[in-house]
């Protein structure tokens, strides 16, 4: 039989998750609204009661030509004559399984390791279900939270067997996050064949509607991945050609850019903003981002001032510009530094999409996987890391998130994962100003909005605007400090965005960007 594993239902029974409704009524309405395969599972019920309902189940399923598998019950999958039976990695071993229900029956498998998940292949397993992705109330047994990363390790791993089998992750899966997750764990040359999911049908107000929605999510590419798709531009004269264009149309179509940042820096970072051509608003209420998100800017989340609140306000506003496909830059201020920082980091990584990260190299440690990596404050501090450390933690978290990664320092490394690049750009003043990191998001992001073709190129137009203006306001005569460079500097932005605007790249004569030779993990 052939196996759709595009939205898989997993049920349940317990009244937290099904309240007043009836299993059956849920089923029907969910392979109704486009469910592809569905598990009974129930670990309560005696054997009697969980062979009627799975008789119940199965003729709703074969109504719509939906494969009926029974969770961990090799007996009653065989008593009630079912499509196929589901194993964990404490169940029936497969080899078993398989001596008792035949070769037609399918046999799908649990795995939340490499390992496991070639054993199971070459046990005989004919799907896997690998989780669990992100925590989930429905299932407190399970022995790791994998993240999209962990499902891509295991896809990658599985490529090469003799036997393809598909696969589907499980684990806190719904509406929000399904696209991400299904573009996040695309591995090198296998990609999830689909989702599995519990509560997001089973608790839904109405099944069938939700089933729709789901499927939609789980068969149509996101929004947000506008300008993912792999670019010719990789030299760096390729590059620096196309970047005054980049300027001259940000300054021509004066896009949104929605700050929530800094409170210290809101005026700078809105004064940064117009100087460069782009439109901005300062909104820390995610309540406001569904609305700012249709009118085609880009966000900034900057993490300088956190409150208990943020973290939710946050997650509001970047899912509200995933969903418009529209940019959002994530910049983790002292990501490491206190436990409210470290949470709110692991919260959004989880739970959005950034088309660009931009940190200092401690910042990007605690995102690699250092989430328990004590920071002093929001500095780098000192790094013992060589150039090429830094080049390869830029592009190994590029290509892990399948976006665009700057690093921030003397020298700036930019990455997306396949393209790297070293930048060598700035003033010293940058440095003993307030500010100066956030607005250079800011200006980042305000190229994103204008420039979706390809994000590292905006990316990098956006540095060098932002750094060479820094080195022009550095040498002028007016400034002998840092008091008299910022004023100094908004209008050497001023000056950079006027030059584009006039066709006139000669500011880009004093780019130094070096492209990196290292060996390139996967493409993005």
């Amino acid at each position: 039989m052939k196996i759709d594993c595009t939205l898989y239902l997993v049920t349940d029974s317990t009244p937290a998750i099904l309240g007043k409704n009836h299993l059956e009524d849920v089923v029907r309405a969910a392979v109704q609204g486009g469910v592809t395969l569905v598990q009974y599972r129930d670990k309560l019920s005696d054997t009697g009661d969980l062979i009627r309902t799975a008789q119940s189940l199965r003729t709703i399923c074969r109504q719509h030509s939906v494969p009926l598998i029974i969770n961990d019950r090799v007996d009653v999958a065989l008593a009630m004559d079912a499509d196929g039976v589901h194993l964990g990695q404490t169940d029936m071993d497969i080899i078993t399984a398989r001596q008792l229900v035949g070769s037609k029956m399918i046999i799908g498998v649990t795995v939340s390791s490499l390992v496991e998940a070639v054993t199971a292949v070459e046990a005989g397993a004919d799907y896997l279900g690998i989780g669990t992705v992100y925590t989930t109330p429905t299932k407190k047994d399970t022995k790791a939270i994998l993240g999209t990363a962990g499902v891509r390790d295991i896809l990658d791993g599985i490529t090469g067997l003799k036997k393809v089998v598909p696969t589907v992750a499980i684990g806190g899966i719904n509406a929000k996050n399904i696209q991400r997750v299904m573009f996040k764990s695309q591995g090198k040359r296998k990609r999830l064949d689909g989702v599995a999911v519990v509560s997001a049908i089973m608790a839904a107000e109405s099944p069938k509607a939700a089933a729709q929605a789901l499927r939609r999510l789980a068969t149509e590419p996101p929004g947000f991945i506008n300008g993912g798709r792999p670019h010719p531009f990789k030299e760096v004269d390729d590059l620096l050609r196309q970047a005054n264009n980049v300027i001259k149309d940000l300054g021509a179509k004066h896009p949104l850019c929605h700050n929530m940042t800094n409170l210290v820096v809101q005026n700078f970072a809105a004064n940064v903003a117009l100087s460069i051509g782009s439109s901005p608003i300062m909104a820390n209420n995610g309540d406001e981002a569904p609305e700012l998100a249709k009118l085609g800017g880009a966000l900034v989340i900057n993490m300088g001032s956190i409150t208990p609140e943020a973290r939710s306000n946050y997650v509001r506003a970047a899912q509200a510009y995933n969903a418009c496909g529209q940019p959002v830059l994530f910049d983790p201020v002292g990501a490491g530094a206190t436990k409210l920082r470290r949470d709110t980091v692991k919260s959004l990584m989880a739970e959005c999409y950034f088309e660009v990260i931009k940190g200092n190299e401690s910042e990007l440690i605690v995102l690699w996987g250092g989430l328990n990596t004590q920071q002093k404050g929001v500095d780098s501090g000192i790094s013992t890391s060589s150039d090429l450390d830094k080049a390869a933690l830029t592009m190994k978290l590029a290509a892990r998130e399948r976006n665009v990664v700057v690093l921030t320092g003397k020298t700036d490394y930019l990455s997306d994962g396949t393209r790297t690049y070293a930048i060598k750009n700035g003033s010293g003043y940058l440095g003993r100003i307030t500010g100066s990191g956030c607005t250079l998001g800011t200006t980042i992001a305000a190229c994103l909005a204008s420039h979706r073709e390809d994000k590292l190129l905006a990316t990098l137009s956006g540095i060098l605007m932002y750094e060479i203006a820094a080195e022009r306001a550095n040498l002028r005569d007016d400034v002998k400090g840092p008091g008299t460079f910022v004023p100094a500097f908004i209008d050497e932005l001023a000056n950079v965005a006027r030059l584009a605007h006039e066709l006139n790249d000669s500011w880009l004569d004093q780019a130094k960007v070096e492209r990196i030779g290292i060996r390139e993990p996967r493409s993005v």
